[in-house]
């Protein structure tokens, strides 16, 4: 009989098999990955664009053309288009990034054939009408007014501004008086130069058929490409010249705080053994902030840090929402708590806790077609192969306390540490 007092036996994962992504490039230059898996009848189509602020000459402009994309064609009106897809149950999400935007399609196996010549229509096609791009202008000041009352927006907007720069893609915020510079001229121009004559990359997951790669081949392969991809602006890294900055909202009785500092990508040679430290301070409900300044001494609901990862740099941030008198005293503690990791050795014990949490989340995120696909994405625009994810396990587990101190002692210091507070101290 199954004793239920003794625990069951566990073992430590050392390594996960990751599915491959196959990847072939059409004859205009248009690259086509896909993953078949999954037991469901259903796919999940990406067109993905180097479309993104790195690659504009005006501000806004790539997010509007992006969201303009689904507003009529030279065959079809916004109104056709959503009633189209909306008949058979599918979805489209139009996203736009600092690196890339997409056109994603979701659909069940069986309707494929009818919706992508839409999705074709929309790369190839679209009008931007004046009216439509109006509205949009309209919802999106709105939206913006909306935004700039919540400290959390305005918290992370001034930090990624002040880190990167006003004026650098990943820093870039929006405002109303740019929002009503756009025109639909500016679009077209963006529209014409980024998406319909350049090559992008296609990616498939789920029920993923020779048929519906034939398909996606019919469809795609006759776009007219240009040859060679135009490259993104170069930009230059100013250093921050402000340490503390304070956006302040008199009304509010919290505060938002985010402190970070920049990093690098998933390609630097530190990147996973900086996961295991982020996890240690703040990347988990376990985590030492979580434990201080929630646990102990009651200043917050939840408290994080993060590795952002963008395609041409990356950035450290931890961010909270206090009481407006706790601002100061939760600072000290954040600090309070990076001099212990750069002074103290994290004890064995805590150190295979995470370890085997962050091993254990890893292998739980390869459980659907989407997220692997997404796994795909993540390594194939940095540049790198599947011998990151090959080896990410092994990774983690050989991270030792000492790595960690140095690590530390390099990247957490106080003074590369860049500290905004939208609300006030």
């Amino acid at each position: 009989m199954l004793n239920r007092y003794n625990p069951p036996d566990f073992q430590i994962l050392q390594h996960v098999h990751v599915p491959r992504v196959q990847s072939h490039t059409l004859t205009n230059g248009i690259k086509l990955h896909w993953l078949n898996a999954g037991e469901q009848p259903i796919v999940r189509i990406e067109l993905i664009f180097k479309a993104g602020n790195w690659y504009e000459s005006q501000r806004n402009v790539s997010y509007f053309t992006i969201k303009m994309m689904n507003e009529g064609t030279t065959r079809m009106t916004a109104r056709q288009i959503n009633e189209y897809i909306d008949q058979f149950g599918a979805f489209l999400e139009f996203n736009h990034g600092q690196d890339k935007s997409s056109i994603t399609l979701y659909t069940i196996t069986k309707h494929l054939e009818k919706l992508l010549p839409v999705l074709k229509d929309i790369v190839t096609g679209s009008t931007f009408p004046e009216k439509e791009l109006q509205n949009i202008k309209n919802i999106s000041i709105q939206n913006l007014k909306v935004n700039q009352e919540k400290t959390a927006y305005l918290a992370q907007t001034r930090f990624r501004e002040l880190l990167f720069g006003k004026d650098h893609p990943y820093g870039k915020n929006m405002y109303e008086e740019d929002i009503l510079r756009i025109e639909p001229e500016a679009l077209k121009q963006f529209y014409l130069e980024r998406i319909t004559s350049q090559p992008f990359d296609i990616v498939a997951a789920g029920e993923v058929s020779e048929q519906t790669l034939a398909l996606l081949r019919h469809t795609f392969e006759d776009i007219v490409v240009r040859g060679i991809s135009l490259n993104g602006k170069e930009y230059s890294q100013a250093p921050i010249s402000i340490k503390e900055d304070i956006v302040e909202k008199s009304e509010s009785l919290q505060s938002t705080l985010r402190m970070g500092r920049k990093l690098f990508t998933r390609s630097h040679p530190d990147y996973i053994k900086m996961l295991v430290l982020n996890e240690i301070l703040g990347g988990y409900f376990g985590s030492r902030l979580m434990r201080n300044i929630r646990e102990e001494k009651g200043f917050t609901y939840g408290i994080s840090s993060n590795l952002v990862t963008l395609q041409q740099l990356g950035y450290f941030v931890i961010g909270t929402d206090v009481k407006r008198e706790f601002t100061s005293l939760t600072i000290e503690e954040v600090y309070k708590e990076m001099q212990i990791l750069r002074t103290e050795l994290v004890e064995e014990e805590e150190l295979e806790v995470v370890k085997n949490y962050m091993a254990g989340s890893f292998a739980g995120s390869l459980s659907t077609p989407f997220t692997l696909a997404d796994h795909f994405k993540a390594i194939y625009f940095d540049g790198l192969t599947y011998d990151f994810y090959d080896n990410y396990i092994e990774n983690i587990l050989n991270t030792s306390a000492r790595q960690l101190q140095e690590l530390a002692n390099q990247y957490l210091t106080d003074e590369s540490m860049l500290v905004v507070i939208a609300g006030g101290k």
